[in-house]
């Protein structure tokens, strides 16, 4: 390990150099311009290291340009296929590159998207450019796939991950872990929950008994979503946002709640996610009309001993 440890340990000033210019690209979720800038960044890192670059153009549901996937492999000498995973796209606004520039103050570095995950990605590409310094190809390849997308569920990228995690052997996440260094070999599935409520406008004041008041219904929801918290072992339901009325003299007409649901199970995670449909389908203010949408569902990743034989 040492040879290891020391090559990139010489690589540091190298890597933050790099991280410098990847974090003063502006790339949120959806900033396809800053996502593609960031992309040639490392597109052109990859290429001088002597890996092989491909880059798909993905987009959402309704085709609306997310930026690129890069896929960069490097052919060794061995057999088994490792995917080094990451992504380029942050969750900060426009802007954010330029009001809280990359810095490094006492051994860590700051700025947006500095560990989640330009940071990662460049370790990635620090990781494979160390083993060709020293020689060391006894993989079959290596592939790094950097996406545009991860923040909002890799709804683009999906497919591709999907097809290029089942050619490989091995694949790594370069996400942080944990502030004590821990590593993360499961983690809880998640799904964004999206329920709409239609019901009736009417004058609160004249005549309330003619509408149908689906601010009054998401409330009722949120109640009974949150009593889900603690019915299986560690399933967590939170309702993080909810929208509704126009006007105090109106019987609010529509509503809309966002809903975060986690389990560390496959079956905790349907059977949460089933009862959430139920309560959703079932009328709580007479009038009112409820729709859910599911959007990005991630099934657990449980553990188990392939997991810890890898860590």
């Amino acid at each position: 390990m040492d040879p290891l440890l020391g090559a990139a340990g010489d690589r540091l000033s190298a890597y933050h150099d790099r991280l410098a210019r990847l974090v003063a690209v502006d790339s949120g979720s959806g900033q396809v311009d800053g996502l593609r800038e960031a992309a040639d960044l490392v597109q052109g890192w990859c290429l001088a290291a002597g890996l092989a670059v491909e880059r798909v153009p993905v987009a959402d549901q309704e085709s609306r340009p997310l930026g690129d996937v890069l896929v960069a492999r490097r052919r060794g000498t061995g057999t088994r296929r490792i995917l080094l995973a990451g992504h380029l796209d942050t969750v900060f606004p426009p802007g954010t590159a330029a009001a809280r520039p990359f810095r490094v103050h006492d051994g860590r570095a700051y700025g947006p998207g500095v560990s989640d995950d330009k940071g990662g990605v460049l370790a990635g590409l620090a990781a494979v450019e160390v083993l060709t310094t020293l020689d060391r190809h006894r993989y079959g390849e290596l592939a790094l796939v950097c996406t545009p997308d991860e923040e909002i569920g890799s709804v683009g990228s999906r497919s591709l991950l999907r097809t290029l995690g089942a050619e490989t052997d091995v694949a790594l996440c370069l996400e942080c872990a944990r502030d004590n260094g821990d590593l993360v070999s499961a983690r809880k599935g998640v799904a964004d929950l999206a329920v709409t409520l239609r019901g009736r406008a009417a004058h609160a004041g004249i005549e309330p008994e003619r509408g149908a008041n689906a601010l009054l219904a998401a409330a009722r929801l949120t109640v009974a979503l949150d009593q889900l918290n603690g019915r299986w072992p560690g399933v967590t339901v939170n309702v993080g946002v909810l929208e509704a009325g126009g006007r105090p003299n109106v019987v609010a007409d529509r509503a809309r709640m966002l809903v975060d649901l986690r389990a560390w199970r496959t079956g905790e995670y349907e059977a949460a996610l089933a009862e959430i449909r139920r309560l959703v389908a079932e009328p709580v203010v007479s009038g009112v009309h409820a729709e859910l949408a599911v959007h990005a569902p991630t099934p657990p990743w449980e553990p188990g001993p392939a997991g810890r034989r890898l860590a």
